[in-house]
Formats: structure tokens, sequence, C-alpha cells
């Protein structure tokens, strides 16, 4: 049975402004530069320059409302209205807009790219100097597209003949053959140790080129028999099995510390280089009692200068004079009106988005004053988005979007933003204290610990309650991976 009922609902919607604000406020300044780039092209009504003194507001209004005084120079006659409305069509160089000379440019936000010969061109140039038939040939050059950018092979034979197969038409080609041509091609071809299908035989490979002597050749017999114990670092039983001495092993392995574990990196190709940004700038000041204090700067692409274009204004006049519009002036009207509403919001959102980034990096260096006056990471206090989000009287998404890949430039180094927030940890004494303390006394132990026997993470746990922190032995797991240390058992050393 069909019922009909009323319902009452609240709910709160963000409108478009406010999705586009977010967007711009998490941007870092080089995608942001690139973003205003994008609102000029565009927006036509949207120029780069100081803006002017008269308001928008009175133009943007409807013509009807406010017709302007008839000896008003501007007419509408001058006006092509079919251009006007296409004007969203018109090519990128029209609307590009470009104020800067040559002395301003500055070029330090660009990508640098330098090209080169390619991993693959570099061996495959050597292969003119073997004398193979046509299928050799094919079957090295199918090899070398198949290395991975450290010069491995990964892909089994198998693989490798039935894509000869199919792709190259070479319907005889065996396991065997594909294995003859990679030891006796690709094998001799610079740099030693491409063509491997794994780390041991690499290593084999590069050792096995070179003028062999009684160390080198301890090396190879590690590698080809112990190579499992060596990755573990048991070296006691290397030595018992080897029945050689301490001082035999640290010679042999030295030899191996040589050799190249990626040897396809060796190959510069295409290399893309990405300059960081700073969004801001803390900068250590001397006040007028001797003080010093940290000051905050925001680069100064975060706020561009940017103004409504006159022209689109003196045409919006222009269309006031008519009082019989005909349908296509209503429809320019609408458009300029469009325009002209969309540059004076991303002109008040730009600027809107200025004033959340410094009030929200000035409560952060105000909050970790300690560490911006000394530089010493373990001053650093436990801090959370919320913390600094009642500060500043704004939600914590919005403190979130500030956070989110942006860089400060201190005098201690460029930082990334986030790494400044960290939980908090309670000492024996009772005080809270930043993870980032305990992760700098975690590494300080590691640093001078004995690495002919390096601590366990449960002795590692032991040295940091002496220290006065209680934390458990998974956490000092975590904060060691986080850290980008090996165990134990890794970091030994003869």
């Amino acid at each position: 049975m069909l019922k009909q009922s009323l319902q009452q609902k609240l709910l709160q919607k963000l409108t478009p402004q406010q999705i586009q604000l977010m967007k711009l406020i998490q941007l870092p300044t080089l995608a942001f530069e690139q973003r205003v780039k994008q609102e000029l092209e565009d927006n036509p009504a949207l120029e780069l320059g100081p803006e002017e003194e008269t308001s928008v507001d009175n133009q943007v209004q409807d013509v009807n409302e406010n017709p302007v005084e008839e000896n008003n120079p501007e007419s509408h006659d001058d006006i092509n209205v079919d251009e006007l409305l296409n004007m969203d069509d018109r090519p990128d160089y029209l609307t590009y807009t470009k104020n800067y000379s040559p002395d301003e440019e500055d070029d330090s936000y660009k990508m640098n790219i330098s090209t080169g010969t390619t991993f693959q061109e570099y061996l495959l140039e050597q292969l003119s100097s073997f004398d193979l038939n046509e299928k050799d040939q094919k079957i090295a050059e199918y090899i070398i597209g198949s290395l991975d950018d450290a010069g491995y092979l990964r892909r089994d034979f198998l693989d490798i003949s039935d894509d000869l197969a199919f792709n190259e038409g070479l319907m005889d080609v065996s396991e065997e053959d594909i294995e003859r041509v990679l030891k006796n091609v690709i094998w001799l071809l610079d740099p030693p140790g491409v063509g491997a299908r794994n780390l041991q035989e690499g290593l084999i490979i590069q050792l096995k080129r070179k003028k062999m002597n009684p160390v080198r050749e301890l090396a190879l017999k590690i590698l080809q028999k112990e190579f499992k114990s060596l990755t573990r670092k048991h070296y006691d039983k290397i030595i018992h099995r080897l029945k050689i001495s301490k001082d035999e092993l640290k010679e042999a392995l030295e030899e191996i510390r040589k050799l190249n574990p990626k040897p396809g990196g060796s190959i510069g190709g295409t290399r893309v280089t990405t300059h960081i940004i700073p969004d801001f700038k803390v900068r250590i000041e001397e006040g007028p009692d001797g003080e010093k204090r940290p000051v905050v700067e925001l680069n100064s692409r975060n706020l561009p200068e940017l103004r409504i274009s006159r022209h689109f204004k003196e045409m919006l006049e222009g269309y006031k004079l008519d009082k019989n519009k005909t349908k296509e002036q209503k429809e320019a009207i609408t458009f300029i009106k469009q325009k002209l509403d969309s540059a004076s919001w991303f002109i008040d959102a730009v600027k809107q988005r200025h004033n959340t980034l410094h009030k929200t990096i000035s409560a952060i260096v105000d909050y970790q004053k300690e560490y911006f006056l000394t530089g010493d990471e373990k001053k650093i206090k436990p801090m959370i988005l919320k913390d600094i989000a009642e500060r500043v009287d704004m939600d914590i998404s919005t403190i979130s979007r500030v956070a989110n890949s942006k860089y400060v430039d201190t005098p201690y180094g460029t930082k990334l933003l986030k790494e400044f927030f960290s939980e908090s940890l309670t000492s024996t004494d009772g005080e809270e204290v930043s993870t980032i303390k305990v992760k700098e006394v975690l590494k300080e132990i590691i640093e001078n610990e004995d690495k002919s026997k390096p601590l366990t993470d449960e002795k590692l746990a032991d040295e940091i309650k002496k220290r006065g922190y209680n934390v458990a032995r998974r956490t000092i797991a975590k904060y060691r991976e986080q850290l980008g240390i090996p165990p134990a058992r890794l970091r030994k050393e003869l």
C-alpha cells in the first residue's frame, strides 16, 4: 500500500567554492603556481597585476537596475557577440599571460631533465662487436629488452622462448639456445654483471671478470658456497666451514663490497630531478631586548598579484546602454558576469589560502619555538593536528591539508612540515616527550653500539628504559624500521 509522508532533514553541504578553497589550501607552492596559471588561461576576466581600487561588485550587478550615463565612451556596437560567446574555445596562446622580463624569470621551480644513452641502447651498441647469426642476434636483442632497471634478467627461459615464437616468428628457439646466448654474449657485455638472474650470480660474474689473486679466489668461494651465510652475516659459520682466519675473511668481504649489486644502475639514461620549493621560511631574528625569536615568512609565490580585467568590466558597461537587448546580448552579459564572478572569487580564495597558511605555520613555529631556536630535534614537543587546530580556531582537516606535502626552510635545513607532528610518550618521570625524541635516542644508542655484537630489539628496549623511556620491544622494532635501520644480525661487522 502506497503512503505519503513528510520528513525534515538537516544537512550540511559544502559549496563548490568551499571545495575549491580546500583543494587550493592542500596544494604545495609549485602545484599552486601551476593552478594559478591554469586559471589565468581558462578565465580571460582574470589578469596578473596589482588589484585596482575600484570594486568589481558594482560591475556584476544586474545592468537593468543600474543604467549608466549616455555619455559613456564605450559602445556595444563595437563588440562582436559571437566571438565573445566562443571565448572559451579560443586557443591558449590568445589568453596566455606573461608579464615577466627575461631578467625576472625564475626557473628554480622547474624540473631539470638531462637526456643521454639509455641502458638498453648502450648494450645494443656493444652487440655489433660480436659475429652473431640472425637467430642469435634476435635472441640477444630480446634478452636485453627483458632486463630490468638494475640489469637483471628476471624472466624464465621458457617465457622468453614463447615470446620469440609469437613476436619474432622464431619457432626453433630452445631454452638451451637462450642460455647459450646469455652466457656467451650478454655476460660479456659492459658493465659486468648485466644479464644475471639474481644477486649471487651477478656478483660472481663481476668477480670472475677481474684478475684473480688469493683474496679474490676466497671471495669467489664465499659467493659460490656460503652466500646464504654471507647475507645473514653468519661470519663464524663461514670461518669454521672454509677454515680461514678472521683477517682473511675481512679482506674477502672488502673485495665483495667493491662489487656493484645493481650493474644496470651504473649507466645513466634520462634523469628527472625535481627541486623542492619551500612553502615557508623560518629565520632567527634578534629583538630589541636581545632575545632571539623565530620569524615566519611565506614564499611570495603563494600570493600572486591578481586583478579583474578592465577590458571585461568596460565590456559589461557597454551593454548597459541598450535597454532593448537581443537574445545574443543577454547571453553575452550572462557569460561576462559569470567570468567576472569566477575571477573575483578566485582572487578572494587565493588571499584566504595565504592567510590560512600564515596562521597555521605561525602557530606551529610558536608551538615548536624551542626547536627552531636551537635546531635540536630532541626539543621537538609532542604535537598533533588537534593542538594546532585549537590554537588557530580551524578544523583539523584544514590543518591536515596545510601540513600535507609542504616544506619549511629552516636554518637547519629544509624540513617536511608534517615531520613536526608526533605522538607523545610518558617518561618514567611523568614527563610527556615526543616520539621523535625517543627515535633520536634510539638512533644514538645504535650508532654507539659494538658492531661486532649489535644490540637486539630486546636489549635496545632495555637501554631505552635506562634512559627514562618505557618503550616495549615491538615499539622499538617499529621505530627502527621507520628509521631505516636493519635488525641486529644485519648490523653485525667483523
